[in-house]
């Protein structure tokens, strides 16, 4: 059995491109065209596909995020996603509030470039 999570877009290539690169893997083209896959760290895969026409899946937010997490390798969780949260952005994420610290590391919220939202997180390093 294998596992995964699906995500609609609009172009699914450039959104798998943006979902690799934060999570530093190379996607690979999926069933057709229209359908990308983004390996998980954890294992399972990101499927990223265009709705048919006949079946449209309009853009929303809901209670179901995206989380995407690293763990410090030094021990300033906050530098380390800024500058992860810099990339995102200029890979075209939108910033929804200043990154925040936590007991168990800093997070960000951003918008994915189609309007998905993501949680960046950086747990604190290994002591």
């Amino acid at each position: 059995m294998q596992t995964s999570l699906v995500l609609a877009a609009d172009a699914p290539a450039a959104l798998a491109t943006f979902y690799g690169t934060l999570l530093e893997v190379v996607p690979q083209p999926g069933l057709s065209p229209s359908h990308w896959r983004v390996p998980w760290p954890a294992g399972g895969w990101l499927e990223i596909y265009a709705p048919s026409r006949q079946r449209p899946q309009p853009q929303q937010q809901g209670r179901l995020a995206v989380c995407l997490q690293r763990r410090a390798q030094g021990s300033d969780p906050r530098t380390a996603l800024l500058a992860w949260l810099t990339q995102a952005q200029a890979l075209g994420a939108t910033a929804l509030e200043p990154a925040r610290q936590e007991s168990f590391g800093t997070e960000a919220w951003v918008l994915d470039p189609e309007g998905n939202r993501v949680l960046l997180l950086v747990l604190k390093g290994e002591s």
